[in-house]
């Protein structure tokens, strides 16, 4: 493939590739026209099935007098809970069971009798195995989105192509003895029709791109539900005019190619022709994040923990009050500061490709927040790299139900985080919240350094997901506001910029620069809505700024 500069000169050329899309014409569809597809019924998966269980029946009798006053079956080893016990018996057996006191009939000193203890007991008397019904969803047909020889570039979030792209749909039928008979769908609601493996060649669409909908047809009689896809095509006859190439950008859960930062599905929106700016972008080498900056609170903090000798320096290299190292403490620091900022760059890129947040952003966000020092940043209330807080946990906990169901049962019991992080009482709320700020606050203090590394890097990956909370977050307020998608009114980049704000400053601030954007301005940029910030909010136009150079 022939090499091209990428990236900053897309952008001079998006005006021109738009206005050469408008004049194309589309190359002919692989697969037959078809009839407007009848409308697929999606999966019908759920069959009833017998397992074999042990039911255990256990009798509740006096104490008194050996009278069994209930019988209770149930179907799990070990004694009957107090809810087996309510499901099964008089309420007022119920009651004064859950409340008598305990009998020790087999006391040691033997003073101990049946007609001393008070209430009921429960003893088992029979364990048979017994068949149920239960019913079980099968897996669904489904089908997976990849494009045909074309080069992916991670580092830009974006496809090109040497030649006219063709989109493969892909069907596949999880059940062994049942096959997919064909896949249907619309492109810009134009029907196709196909077998199971389906070969889309596309045209060059407008910045909007192309929408398609898509569904397999199983010989289970049911379908898979219906996806859909946004599928941008930008032609570049402008770089090369002998060899023109082609960017494609794919937006949907099916997508099997490099991943689009996720929030772009949250949005609807694409980044931009040629791939993002490179604060935006994931390397495909962790290598490719190394930095070099002389922090001078993460120098400070070296030298306070003994990692750095600046004793030749002047006050020990440290400015006053210990809140950064002077130019002598940050040269003696250099090498050991250097290493540090840069040990984390593997676990970003882990972190990225897990979630689709883009890896240089976590770093920016990481080297402004606490110069890669994951303690409590000078004696705040925020913690670890990326400097959580209350307020931060709560939008995590909220806006990405994921992460709270593989998070809340580690502090809760299942069945408390299933009613899910809205419905939770206030006590536990707080609780989850507290748990998580500890759970990235990574200061130890008998560990090497003060710091405990294991959990700085069990951190990284939670601000990740933090982000998508907050990208989650800054949808539904420009939704609130404009009720259309975000990507319909505001750039992919600026909606990064947005993201930021609500991660730094909360909703509120956002909300309030947007909302006067919008009525003064009727657009939502970058310089339009940071330039309504109220004073309080004013110092995270600064923030998104360093962090987005």
């Amino acid at each position: 493939m022939t090499t091209r500069p990428r990236g900053p000169a897309f952008a001079h050329l998006l005006t021109a590739l738009l206005l050469t899309l408008s004049t194309l014409a589309a190359f002919p569809p692989a697969p037959a026209r078809a009839a407007e597809p009848e409308a697929p019924p999606g999966p019908d998966r759920v069959v009833p099935i017998n397992v074999d269980y042990t039911a255990y029946t256990w009798w509740m009798a006096t104490w008194a007098d050996n009278r069994v006053v209930c019988s209770l079956e149930i179907d799990h080893a070990g004694m009957p809970t107090l809810g087996d016990i309510y499901t099964n018996c008089d309420p007022n057996v119920y009651d004064t069971y859950k409340s008598q006191p305990p009998c020790d009939v087999g006391a040691v000193n033997g003073d101990k009798h049946r007609a001393d203890c008070e209430g009921y007991y429960l003893y088992l008397i029979d364990q048979t195995t017994k068949q149920h019904v239960v019913t079980v969803t099968l897996p669904p047909a489904t089908v997976w989105l990849s494009l045909d020889g074309c080069d992916s570039v991670s580092r830009i979030g974006t496809n090109i192509c040497e030649t006219p792209p063709v989109l493969v749909l892909t069907g596949e039928e999880p059940l062994p003895d049942q096959h997919i008979l064909r896949i249907e769908g619309t492109v810009d609601n134009q029907p196709f029709t196909c077998d199971a493996v389906c070969k889309l060649q596309l045209a060059p669409t407008d910045a909007n791109g192309a929408t398609i909908t898509f569904w397999a047809w199983s010989s289970y009689g049911d379908s898979s539900e219906v996806f859909k896809a946004q599928v941008r095509i930008a032609l570049d006859n402008i770089t090369n005019p002998d060899q023109p190439s082609y960017y494609v950008d794919v937006l949907s859960t099916q997508w099997k190619g490099v991943r689009v930062a996720s929030c772009s599905d949250v949005w609807d929106s694409f980044p931009p022709v040629g791939g993002p700016p490179e604060w935006l972008t994931t390397p495909r080498d962790p290598a490719e994040l190394n930095s070099d900056i002389p922090y001078s609170y993460l120098s400070a903090n070296l030298i306070l923990q003994g990692a750095v000798d600046a004793s030749a320096c002047a006050d020990g290299g440290l400015l006053p009050d210990n809140n950064g190292a002077n130019a002598c403490g940050q040269e003696a620091a250099r090498p050991a500061v250097d290493q540090w900022q840069n040990q984390f760059d593997t676990l970003i890129l882990s972190a990225s490709n897990e979630t689709g947040v883009p890896a240089q952003l976590l770093k920016n966000l990481f080297a402004r927040e606490s110069q890669f020092w994951p303690g409590v940043f000078r004696a705040s209330a925020d913690a670890g790299l990326g400097q959580l807080t209350d307020n931060g946990a709560d939008t995590t906990l909220l806006w990405n139900p994921s992460f709270f169901s593989g998070y809340c049962p580690l502090v809760l019991t299942s069945d408390t985080c299933a009613q899910g992080y809205l419905h939770l009482k206030p006590d536990e709320q707080q609780l989850l919240r507290a748990a998580l700020v500890t759970t990235v606050n990574a200061s130890c203090t008998n560990c090497a350094l003060g710091i405990d590394l294991s959990r700085a890097n069990f951190s990284v990956n939670v601000f990740a997901h933090t982000l998508l909370a907050s990208c989650e977050q800054t949808a539904q307020v420009v939704y609130n506001l404009v009720n259309q998608s975000p990507g319909a009114v505001a750039s992919y980049e600026d909606l990064w910029k947005f993201t930021l704000v609500n991660y730094n400053a909360g909703p509120g601030c956002l909300s309030l620069a947007a909302d006067a954007a919008w009525s003064t301005d009727h657009k939502l940029t970058w310089d339009t809505v940071s330039s309504h910030f109220t004073d309080v909010c004013l110092p995270t136009r600064d923030y998104v700024n360093a962090i987005s150079q």
